[in-house]
């Protein structure tokens, strides 16, 4: 006999959201693993003693690691996303009848906490993976990627020289045809200071600028039927976004330029657990920060009574200062050269007990 599924609206007396998450799931054994309770004391400083109630310091880092797990960048949809989901709900220490805090109140509390506050709460639970064992702290491995700024393009502006700007203009630059009008679209404020708007490349580097920007009005501007007229060859030496001045731009082989940080992101081994991440600028080679890594992870290792004996990195750290430096401070280093790496001049002598090269004529050669 067929039957049929009528939907009839229910008033639920007997309901209780933890018999309808099962023991095995994931943000079950999530809430039962970690105790948050340490953040009231954490955040309680940044809080007035009147007005009216702000989202609760425990609530916004679980909604905060929710986003992280479930890779949902936007507040808007991860509160849709945890209003539909009740191993979240109960996770988050929310009923089915209670209203989710609003998705801008995420997004202000964001802002309200300084970095100290983020830097302490993942020491603690990075502690806490510690006490249970599964950071082993013998072997990090080190890499980056490139994180996409909350800026764009076209807001992009012409840093001013000491001199006024229409003479540093015609000193320097080619003018695209884009550069002859204003950006594309108009920041509503400029958050950057004097430093951030200011040339402060030599005459070298804006002589190489202008090379480049000769050559991309001819490619780009000349071209018959292209699509980006009025396109130009942007510098972190000569623009600046005013929406975030810290980003800057960069570029992967393959892919656009855009504003980018730059993440620098260390992890355990034994059990894959984030033990560093930090942002820095995107304007730089990335093997560059590797003593700044080193040195603020070991220390946090440190902390916590570990011993951090081996560093794993791609090719793209690899830098005689950066061999040396580990070589220095005891730490072995898995760091394959790059493809064009010599192990020495040709014709000179190493010389192992003094750590140098004898030239030709016999001359000591250090380490520089």
């Amino acid at each position: 006999m067929q039957g049929k599924k009528y939907y009839q609206k229910k008033l639920f007396n007997l309901f209780q959201l933890s018999e309808r998450v099962p023991e095995t799931n994931f943000y079950r054994q999530l809430k039962d693993a970690v105790d948050l309770d340490f953040l009231y004391g954490v955040t309680e400083l940044n809080y007035g003693s009147s007005g009216q109630k702000s989202i609760v310091p425990v609530v916004f880092f679980k909604l905060c690691l929710v986003g992280y797990l479930e890779n949902i960048i936007s507040d808007r949809k991860l509160i849709d996303h945890c209003s539909m989901r009740l191993d979240i709900l109960y996770f988050i220490g929310y009923d089915i009848d209670e209203e989710l805090p609003w998705h801008s109140t995420i997004s202000r509390t964001r802002q309200l906490f300084p970095e100290s506050v983020f830097e302490e709460v993942f020491t603690k639970v990075l502690g806490m993976c510690a006490e249970k064992g599964i950071v082993s702290g013998y072997t990090q491995a080190i890499n980056s990627a490139p994180v996409k700024a909350n800026a764009s393009m076209d807001t992009l502006e012409l840093k001013v020289s000491e001199e006024e700007l229409d003479e540093h203009l015609r000193k320097v630059r080619v003018m695209s045809a884009m550069d002859k009008e204003e950006p594309h679209r108009k920041s509503k404020g400029d958050r950057s200071d004097k430093g951030q708007r200011t040339v402060s490349a030599s005459k070298n580097e804006l002589a190489a600028i202008k090379g480049r920007n000769r050559k991309w009005a001819q490619d780009q501007d000349q071209r018959p039927g292209a699509k980006n007229k009025g396109a130009k060859y942007t510098s972190n030496k000569t623009h600046y976004s005013p929406t975030d001045p810290d980003a800057r731009i960069s570029v992967k082989p393959g892919k656009a330029r855009k504003l980018n940080y730059l993440s620098q992101l260390s992890v355990d081994i034994a059990n894959h657990v984030i033990t560093d991440i930090r942002a820095y600028h995107a304007d730089g080679k990335y093997n560059q920060q590797l003593p700044d890594i080193v040195q603020r992870l070991r220390a946090r290792l440190w902390k916590e009574g570990l011993v951090w004996e081996s560093c794993v990195a791609d090719t793209g750290y690899s830098s005689g200062e950066n061999y040396a430096f580990l070589e220095g401070i005891g730490l072995k280093s898995f760091i394959p050269p790059h493809g064009t790496y010599k192990g020495g001049p040709d014709g000179f002598e190493y010389v192992g007990e003094q750590d140098h090269y004898l030239c030709t004529q016999g001359k000591a050669i250090p380490f520089t």
